[in-house]
């Protein structure tokens, strides 16, 4: 009989699934419970053998549960196999290996029957199925369903991380914004003094912070990108018009090169302004005060490469490209969210292109974006500026 021969040999086949589930684990499981849920469903199947022995052999059923699946039915081994997938997922166990922890114990039953020439029928075997068949299920299935909450757990931490880091810089810039004004009001000082430069600053900072923002649930949503073929000269046009006033802001000049009437990008218009935004903006944040900020786009081979440089200083050893994970902020100023060069790469990628950066020691360093190079029409390009 199967079960007074797996009663008999109860320890050994144990040691055999804690042995191979050993050689599984993740580090800091305790050698105790790797073969926990195992031993409790060797348990129950013997009690399923010995109840089909008996004049009611159905009755084994409430131990094992039908065989066939199909609707889920509660049993024995279904609830001990449900927490034993909860278990597993909880010490860093893989899917795969909650199948393979049944499946050691149906190979340990079946090499030391070999070994011993145990005598098993077909039906004992076939029943030895069905209760692996039902345990690996529900193991399976509450496996998914703690994967799934601790998933979703995660991205609502983050998120929530992300919407304090949004409300708390929102409402500075607000704050600063509103004191400002409400001092101007009482007639006491003018628009063009420092006050007025303060709120100019608290403006700009939520125009930024609005459209980086607007970037982000873009590029998170994954929402359709529109190509379209634009100039790159009125492209950099436009950007110098926003960007002026924020050097003005920041103490520092901006310096935007001359660019070929004929160079195009065939991309999303709004993410390419809104990555080339983030890193002058980044630019205009880390150049020391009076110094120049460069904008400068061109092409090079088959390629179109706008450069962003500044005068920071240079860059943390060893942060070239930790500087564009999110949240990371490597120098002394840590206003902002330590998002903007994320955003920024990933709406470059978007558009096909990449985003690097160059360090220059003791000087400052280059944002430099590389997307494919097109060119205009005649028909298309942009009007010559009028001689005055």
């Amino acid at each position: 009989m199967m079960h007074q021969f797996l009663t008999a040999n109860r320890t050994e086949l144990i040691a055999r699934c804690r042995a191979k589930v050993a050689l599984r684990a993740p580090p800091g499981v305790p050698e105790e419970e790797l073969a926990h849920g195992v031993s409790i469903f060797l348990d129950q199947l013997i009690k399923t053998l010995v109840v089909e022995q008996t004049t009611s052999p159905l009755q084994s059923r409430r131990v094992s549960g039908p065989a066939g699946g199909g609707k889920p039915v509660l049993s024995e081994i279904g609830e001990s196999a449900t927490l034993h997938g909860k278990e597993l997922q909880a010490h860093g166990f893989t899917m795969e290996e909650v199948v393979h922890d049944y499946g050691d114990l149906c190979q340990a039953i079946s090499d030391l029957a070999v070994e011993t020439n145990a005598p098993i029928g077909v039906d004992e075997f076939r029943t030895l199925n069905r209760c692996l068949d039902n345990a690996i299920a529900n193991a399976v299935t509450e496996f998914g369903y703690q994967h799934d909450f601790t998933l979703a757990d995660k991205q609502t931490a983050a998120l929530n991380e992300r919407l304090g880091y949004f409300a708390h810089e929102l409402r500075n810039q607000l704050c600063t914004a509103t004191l400002a004004l409400s001092i101007i009001k009482q007639g006491n000082v003018g628009l063009s003094g420092a006050t007025g430069g303060v709120l100019d600053r608290a403006l700009v900072g939520l125009s930024n912070l609005i459209d980086r923002s607007l970037a982000e649930v873009r590029m998170t949503a994954g929402m359709p990108i529109q190509y379209h073929l634009c100039s790159l000269s009125e492209f950099i046009a436009e950007i110098k018009l926003s960007a002026s006033l924020e050097a003005q802001v920041k103490e520092c000049v901006l310096i935007v090169s001359d660019v070929d009437p004929s160079l195009a990008v065939d991309v999303d218009r709004d993410l390419l302004l809104s990555a080339v935004g983030n890193l002058l903006q980044n630019a205009f944040k880390f150049t020391h005060p009076h110094t120049e900020v460069t904008l400068n786009a061109y092409a090079l081979a088959d390629r179109i490469l706008i450069d962003v440089q500044d005068h920071c200083g240079g860059l943390p050893a060893g942060s070239a490209e930790s500087i564009f994970a999110p949240f990371t902020q490597s120098a002394e100023d840590r206003s902002g969210l330590g998002l903007g060069l994320s955003i920024a790469r990933r709406s470059v990628e978007a558009n096909g292109g990449i985003l690097r950066v160059r360090d220059l020691p003791g000087w400052g360093c280059v944002f430099t974006i590389d997307l494919p190079r097109h060119s205009l029409t005649e028909e298309n390009m942009p009007p010559l500026p009028q001689a005055a």
